[in-house]
């Protein structure tokens, strides 16, 4: 029998970061992978303190936007590379209305670090109404970020390629086949409701699409650019553009009323000809309050769950993990609006 520290099920921004954050602490566990590509692993990586249909933020934006460069400069100290691209946002204005809305929000105190007062005019995208400028927004380089901390666990023995078997968990001992572990953490996404311990937190699934295209004419490469979706350069000489936000159609196959969506919404603002290259659709755990699920089991107190961070994966994985390890470790507790308890 093999004794840790640690479980991790989940190989998404939750269960990543969690894991950082026991690299960092010094703490011995192992993650489990199903190899699957998760709703993470398929995201665009879009780090975004500002909700762009209204022109607000969130809750902790700045403190999340932070902890995140410090977070990245870490994990570089162990993989060689830091994740973080800059290439602010760009949202293109759809009339003068907009325009004012947003002049008027960058004068607000909890905007003025995010929304540039000063508009810019981009070349090749139609933005007759030019764009505003997110400041200190960026993108994480999404599969670089898998890659390399997946190769760090594996290189270490941390990583096990395996569906976990609930069947064989025996949380009253800590036992899980030839492991003794001292607390396990699910970060299973929208495959929590498979879980018999936490399929009834209240997760709903939403699904998201995007395209990666070929573009005839090249757009600026240091920026995103976003209207209806986001619209930016990858690694292969492709553009990313999406996503979609559908709770409805939540089948296991392309849409391909979401499809035809995408190809309208940048048919919109690119004017020139493109060819759709490859489709790509994953569920997000969206909670109706728009903030995580974090705690502890009712009965079972060496099991916890960590799910919930729907769109804002990266900012909501790196900040809450801290909060789920402190919790864990030194019982501090975890502040009320993520908690699991608010739902009973």
């Amino acid at each position: 029998m093999k004794h840790i520290d640690y479980i991790i099920v989940g190989d998404g921004y939750a269960g990543l970061f969690f894991a950082h954050q026991l690299i960092k602490n010094n703490k011995s566990f192992v993650i489990y992978s199903e190899e699957r590509k998760s709703a993470s692993q398929v995201s665009a990586g879009i780090i975004n303190p500002v909700v762009l249909k209204k022109f607000t933020t969130f809750w902790k934006a700045q403190e999340q936007i932070d902890f995140l460069k410090v977070t990245l400069n870490e994990i570089e100290s162990y993989t060689g590379t830091n994740y973080m691209i800059e290439a602010p946002i760009h949202r293109i204005f759809h009339d003068e209305n907009e325009q004012n809305l947003w002049l008027k929000k960058s004068g607000n105190e909890e905007l003025s670090n995010f929304l540039d007062a000063k508009f810019d005019h981009l070349e090749v995208v139609k933005n007759d109404f030019n764009t505003g400028k997110v400041n200190q927004s960026a993108r994480l380089q999404v599969s670089g970020f898998f890659t390399d901390l997946f190769g760090f666990l594996e290189k270490n023995t941390l990583l096990i390629k395996e569906k976990f078997d609930y069947e064989k968990l025996e949380a009253s001992s800590g036992t899980y086949k030839d492991l003794q572990f001292k607390n396990i953490v699910f970060c299973e996404g929208m495959g929590v409701k498979e879980n018999p311990f936490f399929s009834e937190i209240a997760v709903v699934p939403n699904k998201g699409h995007h395209i990666k295209v070929k573009l005839s004419q090249t757009i600026p490469e240091n920026i995103t650019i976003k209207k209806k979706h986001f619209l930016f350069p990858t690694d292969n000489g492709l553009h990313f553009y999406g996503g979609t936000y559908d709770r409805e159609q939540l089948h296991h196959h392309i849409d391909e009323t979401a499809v035809t969506q995408l190809i309208n919404g940048l048919s919109e603002i690119y004017p020139f000809d493109f060819e759709v290259e490859e489709v790509n659709f994953g569920f997000r755990p969206t909670v109706k309050d728009r903030r995580p699920i974090i705690g502890r089991h009712e009965t079972f107190e060496n099991l916890y769950v960590f799910n919930g961070l729907g769109a804002r994966g990266i900012l909501n994985g790196c900040y809450f993990a801290r909060d789920l390890y402190h919790f864990i470790e030194e019982n501090i507790p975890l502040h009320q609006e993520v908690a699991v308890q608010r739902f009973k």
